[in-house]
């Protein structure tokens, strides 16, 4: 079932943020910018939420069936709870990984690659299958790899359409048969799978390279193409779908449920848990952006070779699923406890799963690499004369990354530290696993409304999950302009 969900979510993941990107990115029509932002935002919905507002969109007794039968037209309930209806929420959720790097990518080709082939006879077809697509290969992988990873460490919608996956295999193992030693075989298997993807991708890389030639402004400028009417409709059309299905359908059934429920649920309870995801969001995030420096700045300053296999070792967690890496964690943390019963007699435990250090350790594990990587290329952007000129004038290595590197960082830091924020507001099931019972996270709520078929009360939860994180996408994509 895994294997089948992550071929066919590729497959529609690929299809859907390809014609999108290449649209937005090579024609010109009326309301196009603002498409083109509009396709990043079905990432500010997770997945779960998504599968839920489908069964209330299609299912019976659903607001569209209930205007069908008043219209006096035949209406037949689409069954979701199977695996295409997995594969279809999953890829309509994920298609931006695909979308952000593969339109970057089209946006970047220079002019006169496109009029070089049409003068040599190509078609634009031609063009797009044997030369955009090549040329755009790196980000369409990139964000394939991205897709597979979301999908094996999906849980939520999984759960919910009753497909079994390794994913719920583990937490089913683990919480309700609770047979430890085979979630921890479930999660090794998982984990060759997702080694297997990796060794994949690098093979197919290869040695191969990819350059662009930088010329003029006006020469990699890209010419957007101006379509008839039948062009445009057709444009909209295709453009409509990841839109509706990701985006607004899904919102307009999340408000309709919210209109019913929302007597009921606006409590100080409420208020409670949006504080509480805040809080823990925070404090994670800021972890996170710590140890990111940390590892960067130590292996400059280290001359030990070897720290940067363990800085690298330490950036794995994001390929992990987070079930995985709730078990891992899991596991050691009890080795951690015996050992200092057996040895000091101290009782670790409440410390251990009382608290939320463990579950914050997970955070820093899981999420490192999404603040490493853009730090440490924005770091490498600095180079090493500012430093060295403070050195010798008298600076310490700590003041010099506080007041010279950490101001020219500021952007930078304030990204990272907003992406971290999003994905550890939206992870579910690392959460699941680790939280201790007095905490409560808006994804985590959300989940167990629908999990107890109370799936309407899950709406204010998961809307005020998606406000949250669509306007820090916002504020990214506004500081990405600013910076351009």
């Amino acid at each position: 079932n895994s294997i089948l969900v992550l071929i066919g979510t590729g497959i529609l993941s690929f299809l859907i943020g390809t014609s999108s990107a290449w649209i937005v990115s090579n024609y010109e029509f009326k309301g196009r910018k603002w498409i083109e932002w509009l396709l990043f935002f079905p990432l500010a919905i997770p997945s779960y939420i998504v599968a839920y507002a489908y069964v209330g969109l299609l299912g019976n007794g659903s607001g569209v069936s209930q205007m069908m039968v008043a219209l006096n037209l035949p209406f037949t309930k689409v069954d979701m709870m199977n695996i295409p209806g997995l594969v279809w929420v999953l890829s309509i959720s994920l298609y931006p990984y695909v979308y952000v790097g593969t339109r970057a990518m089209f946006k970047s080709f220079q002019s006169s690659v496109s009029e070089a082939a049409y003068v040599l006879g190509a078609s634009k077809w031609r063009y797009f299958i044997k030369i955009a697509l090549p040329l755009a290969s790196p980000a369409i992988i990139g964000g394939l790899f991205l897709v597979s990873m979301e999908v094996l460490n999906d849980y939520g919608a999984a759960k919910y359409y009753g497909v079994n996956t390794f994913t719920t295999g583990i937490f089913r193992t683990w919480a309700a048969l609770e047979d430890l030693p085979s979630a921890i075989y479930l999660s090794a298997l998982l984990v060759l799978l997702v080694a297997i993807l990796g060794l994949l991708v690098r093979w197919w890389r290869g040695k191969k390279s990819f350059v662009m030639e930088l010329g003029s402004q006006k020469a990699r400028g890209q010419r957007l193409e101006r379509l008839g009417l039948k062009g445009r409709v057709l444009c909209y059309i295709l453009l409509l779908i990841p839109l509706l299905g990701g985006l607004f359908l899904p919102l307009i059934q999340l408000f309709y449920w919210a209109m019913l429920t929302y007597e009921e649920m606006l409590s100080i309870q409420l208020v409670e848990i949006v504080f509480q995801t805040f809080g823990i969001a925070f404090v994670a995030s800021m972890s996170i952006l710590l140890f990111s420096l940390l590892l960067i700045y130590l292996s400059q300053w280290n001359p030990f070779k070897p720290f940067d296999f363990f800085k690298r070792l330490a950036t794995i967690g994001y390929v992990l699923p987070g079930a995985i890496i709730g078990i891992g964690v899991i596991r050691s943390s009890q080795s951690i406890i015996d050992f200092f019963y057996q040895h000091f007699e101290w009782k670790m435990g409440y410390l251990i799963y009382g608290s939320s250090l463990v579950l914050i350790y997970a955070y820093v594990f899981r999420f490192l690499a999404v603040a490493f990587n853009p730090l440490e290329a924005n770091g490498m952007k600095l180079g090493r004369y500012l430093s060295e000129s403070s050195y010798l004038l008298g600076g310490s290595r700590w003041k010099t990354l506080w007041q010279i590197d950490r101001p020219l960082l500021r952007k930078a830091l304030l990204g990272s530290f907003l992406l971290c924020f999003i994905d550890v507001m939206k992870e579910l099931p690392l959460t699941l696993i680790l939280k201790p019972y007095t905490l409560q996270t808006l994804a985590v709520k959300a989940y167990e409304y629908a999990d107890d078929e109370r799936v309407a009360e899950a709406a204010i939860p998961a809307l005020l999950l998606i406000g949250t994180v669509g306007v820090i996408l916002l504020g990214v994509k506004y500081m990405e302009r600013r910076v351009e």
